[in-house]
């Protein structure tokens, strides 16, 4: 069975600083018409980031969940900014660590059920130490933890954030090769 939507009509709903949401009617491979909502996301790029022994992290109130969380260094895209652009940007602004090289390992689709973002996920283990650079309003503490110390933290379910256990886990199998 050809499982396909086409999409009939649009109509905007909210348009935000950081997102857009759109109700969709579409077509279904059935002939039937159905609705879609969906949340537009320029998307994100996030860096494991594994300096010196260490892998650096983020503390941060989030509060969709009213509380803070430990997450990979990450930040969204800009208008017309690539997904390697924003990685470099937002290891220095939130950490202080100037990149010399990524990688990509994962490009990741976090909910793909109601918005499009994606979130690139790079690697880095070669930095130049710099200076903290946070934007307006962001209020972040640096936390550097011992690759174990992280991979506790996942399985003991402290750290939830998605990208951020993708990029763990990843980790987690990079050093186990090495």
């Amino acid at each position: 069975m050809i499982c396909d939507e086409t999409i009939i009509g649009e109509e905007i709903k909210f348009q935000g600083k950081i997102f857009t949401v759109k109700n969709y009617r579409v077509e279904l491979s059935d002939g039937s018409k159905s609705y879609r909502e969906e949340v537009e996301h320029l998307g994100g790029a996030c860096v494991i980031a594994y300096h010196k022994g260490y892998v650096y992290l983020v503390k941060q109130f989030r509060l969709s969940l009213n509380r803070q969380t430990l997450e990979l260094p990450a930040g969204k895209l800009e208008k017309g900014e690539s997904p390697l652009s924003c990685a470099l940007r937002e290891i220095t602004e939130e950490t202080g660590l100037k990149a010399e090289n990524l990688t990509k390992v994962y490009v990741c689709a976090p909910s793909p059920g109601y918005t499009n973002e994606k979130i690139y996920i790079y690697f880095g283990d070669n930095f130049a130490e710099s200076n903290q650079n946070l934007d307006e309003g962001e209020f972040l503490n640096v936390v550097k933890l011992t690759p174990k110390e992280c991979f506790e933290l996942v399985d003991k379910g402290v750290i939830q954030d998605g990208k951020t256990i993708i990029g763990l886990l990843w980790l987690k199998d990079r050093l186990a090769r090495s």
